[in-house]
């Protein structure tokens, strides 16, 4: 199990023909010697909240802890899930800002 606080993220729905899934796509800045990178998490699972974060559980018991005022993308991570959604077979679509995460079905449909 392992946790995670990523710079900037934001949560991806995955639709295809079996099951609707949820994931956390975050980024990270690599700063001035790094490289900017990127995760997707193994599927959500469930959420908790405060008034500054999220918890975003996983699938594989990883938590990734995400700011509320960090929804979005860096650059690369941008660059990165649009090609994902170009070349998939599936349906891939970021969801809105402004989504209520703790009222989402997360079991897989």
């Amino acid at each position: 199990m392992s946790d995670y606080t990523p710079d900037r993220w934001v949560v991806v729905k995955i639709t295809t023909d079996k099951e609707t899934l949820y994931k956390v796509f975050a980024c990270w800045y690599g700063g001035y010697i790094g490289s900017d990178s990127w995760q997707m998490n193994s599927g959500i699972v469930n959420v908790e909240s405060t008034d500054d974060y999220y918890d975003f559980h996983g699938q594989s018991g990883s938590v990734y802890r995400c700011y509320k005022k960090s929804y979005g993308t860096n650059g690369y991570g941008g660059s990165v899930l649009q090609n994902f959604i170009d070349k998939a077979d599936y349906k891939i679509e970021i969801m809105p800002e402004n989504t209520n995460w703790r009222e989402l079905n997360y079991e897989n449909k």
